[in-house]
C-alpha cells in the first residue's frame, strides 16, 4: 500500500467550516479507483489529508497536473505532497497486524 499526505498551509479552519468542506468534497473520493481511505486534516498549520492508496500508480493518477492547478486555485496556495511506502499496519480497531497487505499473527511477527 501507499500513503500520500497533502498539506495545505492555510491556517486552521473553524471546525464547522472544516466539516462542511469535507462533507462537500467526500463524494469525489467515495468509490475512487485505487483509494482505500482518506482522512481529512485540520490544524494550526492548515488543512489537508492523509490518503491510503492501493499503489503509487493509483496516487499518481490522482495527483496529476490538473490536481495541482485546481488545489492552488481553490486555496490560493501551493500544497505540499509527500509520499510514503506503507508495508506494515497495526490496526487496533480490529486487533490486526498486516504486513504487505496480509494479516500476520503477532507471535509470527515477533519471531521474524
Amino acid at each position: 500500500m501507499f500513503i500520500a499526505i497533502v498539506q495545505i498551509p492555510i491556517g486552521k479552519r473553524d471546525k464547522e467550516d472544516a466539516i462542511a468542506a469535507g462533507k462537500a468534497s467526500a463524494p469525489t473520493f467515495l468509490g475512487m479507483r485505487g483509494l482505500i481511505r482518506k482522512y481529512y486534516l485540520n490544524g494550526d498549520e492548515g488543512g489537508g489529508g492523509v490518503y491510503l492508496w492501493e499503489s503509487k500508480e493509483a496516487a499518481d493518477a490522482w495527483y496529476n497536473d490538473d490536481w495541482w492547478v485546481n488545489v492552488e486555485k481553490k486555496f490560493g496556495v501551493r500544497p505540499k505532497l509527500t509520499y510514503y511506502d506503507n508495508d506494515i499496519i497495526v490496526d487496533n480497531a480490529v486487533s490486526e497486524l498486516r504486513v504487505e497487505g496480509k494479516v500476520v499473527a503477532l507471535e509470527q511477527a515477533a519471531a521474524e
